[in-house]
């Protein structure tokens, strides 16, 4: 059966707010709960963007039951990796062991904050030294660590869940899946591709959890998702080559000047009809993911989505 998640979108709430969605969420019956980690909000119309890893804190303390991740964490550039594993382990204490660390090669969007953003190419050379020093330090090792982007004098993170945190790795294509096998316990994307499923398991990933994330909008009328849609999530449809390059909200807003309301709903089901939230869920169930978060797309909108997931849209979805 497949495990149900629901999306603590940091860019559509603010902290408090987000805390109580995830009480609400882990007692409307949702399997776990996943955390966007940005500095920016991909639109200004989206008004958020609170410290993913203090939220996570407050949630592993409020919750008790629902497993918890960072969807995704970023380790090459505003966080230091050996700082990542220590705040991992912290929130993997804290959760009771609940916590996954989500890793992805980021996006300007957050990182340039903290300077310049690097090539694609050096990016990636920089991720792969960043799993390369969170492993360890996860599993309770002592790290001394020297490589072209990345130095680690010496490394101990003291307080360590009994089980050290599973790391997840995002993927878009086969350098990414293989990654994700070689240095994590679970891969994550957000398109569901079934070649992205293979790739990982051809790379040493079978058997292990796939994780998925798929964007709706529910509500009592259509238009008025629809506009909710375009208001905050004409930026969906660019891909990630674009996404992680753009520099910022004034970037994306520009990006998608001419993006229109049908164009973003053609990808993004909304309104009150279960079935078509359900056959959006779906097609990540049938590319071979074992885990999919929903993103309810509105943040005024989350209490109501709750209620409704929690008495239609749950018990569809353990149908599958």
């Amino acid at each position: 059966m497949v495990n149900v998640g629901y999306t603590l979108m940091c860019e559509q709430a603010g902290p408090k707010q987000l805390v109580d969605h995830a009480v609400r969420a882990e007692a409307a019956g949702f399997d776990h709960l996943v955390m966007s980690d940005h500095y920016y909000p991909w639109l200004d119309e989206q008004g958020h963007s609170p410290y993913a890893w203090s939220v996570l804190g407050a949630v592993a303390h409020a919750t008790s039951r629902a497993e918890l991740m960072s969807f995704v964490t970023c380790p090459i550039r505003r966080y230091h990796p050996a700082v990542v594993a220590q705040k991992a382990s912290t929130i993997g204490v804290l959760s009771d062991g609940r916590f996954t660390l989500g890793l992805g090669a980021g996006e300007n969007l957050n990182e340039h904050v903290v300077g310049g953003w690097p090539h694609v190419q050096q990016r990636h050379e920089m991720f792969e030294e960043a799993l390369q020093i969170i492993r360890p330090l996860l599993n309770g090792e002592t790290l001394t660590f020297s490589g072209n982007h990345f130095e680690v004098p010496d490394a101990y993170v003291w307080d360590r869940p009994e089980r050290p945190v599973p790391m997840a790795v995002a993927a878009s294509g086969r350098q990414s899946a293989t990654l994700a096998a070689d240095y994590a316990d679970a891969m994550i994307a957000t398109d569901p591709l079934p070649q992205l499923v293979e790739m990982y398991e051809e790379a040493g990933g079978a058997g292990r959890p796939r994780y998925g994330q798929v964007a709706i909008c529910y509500g009592p009328d259509e238009a008025e998702c629809r506009k909710i849609v375009h208001d905050q999530f004409r930026w969906f449809g660019l891909g990630w080559k674009v996404n992680a390059d753009l520099p910022g909200p004034d970037a994306f807003a520009a990006a998608t000047q001419f993006v229109r309301e049908e164009d973003v709903a053609e990808g993004i089901s909304c309104g009150p009809d279960t079935d078509r939230h359900v056959e959006a869920f779906k097609k990540f169930v049938d590319a071979g993911f074992t885990h999919v978060a929903l993103v309810q797309v509105g943040g005024d909108s989350q209490p109501m989505f709750l209620d409704w997931a929690q008495e239609e849209l749950l018990p569809r979805l353990r149908e599958l």
